[in-house]
C-alpha cells in the first residue's frame, strides 16, 4: 500500500457490493484523500481497489488502496459493511447472530488500531451491529454511529413528495426506530414548509396521505429491491456518503441514526435511530423532538423489539 496523501482517510471494512460502492461514492464525490478497503477475501478487496483507482484521473485525486486492518491506522472515519447480505425473504433480526458473531472477531482488532476514528456502522441489522461495537470495545458512544433510519428517512421523503409534487428537499419528515420492521414515523412532526402535512394537503388540494401506506412502503423498499436485483447498494452509499461527509466538514446536520439511548423517550440500553447532530466528534448531541403518546408508544414497542433480539443473541 503507498503512503497517505496526509489528507483525510476513511476505512471501509468489507468490499462486497455495499462496501465496494461507498468506495466508488467516495472517489466520485472526492469526500476524502484516503480510501482503504479492507476484506477477508484479500483479492476481492484489490480488485475493487484497482478498478475505482484506475478511473480517478477523470475525477477527483483520491487514493484507494487494498489493506489489512493495521492499515486502519489514523483514519478518521471507519465504515463496518462487515457480514453476511440480506437474501430475498431473509429479515434483517434473521442475519442478527452471524453478523455479531463476525463483528466481535473483527471490531476489537480495529478498534485498536484506529481508537479515535469515527465509526459509521451499515453491516445489517444496523441497530443490533452498533450495539454490539460499543458493548465489544472501548469507543466512546459518540464515536459509534449507526447508519440507521437515514435511508428510511430519505424514501420517505421521497414517497411524500412524489404524492405532493415537490422535490424531497422540500418535506420535513423522519422514520424514528429500528431500521426495520418495527420503524415508526412521528406524523406530528411531519411538515412541509413549516405546514403540518395534512394542512398542506388541504391547503393546496392535495388528497390525503395513506400513512400506512406510506409506512409500509418505507418498510419494505429495501426489500422491493432486493427481490428485483438481488441487493441493495446505492442509496445507502449515498447515505452513508452524506455522514461521512457532515463529520470531515463538522458540519452539525441533523440525521435521523441509531445511537445508543439512556433514558430518552423512557428508552435505555439499546440503539435505535432518532434525530442527531453529527459533527466532528460524531454524534455532538441527541435532538429529541417532542412526540405524542401514541407516538412514543410506537417507539418504545421498537425499542422493546430490539431488545428482544439482543436478549436472544449471545454478545459474548
Amino acid at each position: 500500500m503507498a503512503e497517505n496523501k496526509g489528507g483525510k482517510k476513511i476505512t471501509i471494512l468489507g468490499a462486497g457490493n455495499v462496501g465496494a460502492t461507498i468506495a466508488y461514492t467516495f472517489a466520485v464525490a472526492g469526500t476524502c484523500s484516503d480510501v482503504i478497503l479492507i476484506d477477508i477475501n484479500k483479492e476481492k478487496a484489490k480488485g475493487e481497489a484497482m478498478d475505482i483507482r484506475q478511473g480517478v484521473t477523470f475525477g477527483h485525486n483520491v487514493e484507494i488502496w487494498d489493506g489489512t486492518y493495521d492499515d486502519a491506522k489514523d483514519s478518521d472515519i471507519v465504515v463496518v459493511t462487515l457480514g453476511l447480505a440480506r437474501k430475498p425473504g431473509q429479515t434483517r433480526i434473521d442475519l442478527a447472530q452471524a453478523n455479531v458473531n463476525i463483528v466481535k472477531d473483527v471490531m476489537p482488532k480495529i478498534a485498536q488500531a484506529a481508537p479515535d476514528a469515527i465509526y459509521v456502522v451499515v453491516s445489517n441489522p444496523v441497530d443490533i451491529i452498533t450495539y454490539t461495537i460499543l458493548k465489544c470495545t472501548n469507543l466512546s458512544r459518540s464515536q459509534v454511529i449507526g447508519s440507521g433510519t437515514a435511508l428510511d428517512t430519505s424514501r420517505l421523503r421521497t414517497s411524500i413528495a412524489d404524492h405532493v409534487g415537490l422535490s424531497p428537499n422540500s418535506i420535513h419528515a423522519y422514520v424514528f426506530g429500528e431500521h426495520g420492521d418495527t420503524s415508526m414515523i412521528p406524523w406530528s412532526i411531519t411538515n412541509i414548509a413549516g405546514i403540518p402535512m395534512e394542512d398542506y394537503c388541504k391547503e393546496q388540494d392535495h388528497a390525503d396521505i395513506d400513512k400506512d401506506e406510506i409506512i409500509t412502503e418505507v418498510r419494505k423498499a429495501g426489500s422491493e429491491v432486493i427481490k428485483r436485483k438481488g441487493a441493495t447498494f446505492y442509496a445507502i452509499a449515498m447515505s452513508v456518503n452524506k455522514i461521512c461527509d457532515t463529520i470531515l466538514r463538522d458540519s452539525n446536520n441533523i440525521i435521523t441514526v441509531s445511537t445508543y439511548l439512556d433514558g430518552i423517550y423512557g428508552i435505555k440500553d439499546v440503539c435505535l435511530s432518532i434525530p442527531c447532530v453529527i459533527g466532528a466528534k460524531g454524534i455532538e448531541r441527541i435532538v429529541p423532538p417532542a412526540l405524542t403518546d401514541d407516538e412514543k408508544e410506537k417507539l418504545n414497542a421498537s425499542a422493546n423489539a430490539l431488545k428482544s433480539v439482543i436478549g436472544q443473541i449471545n454478545l459474548d
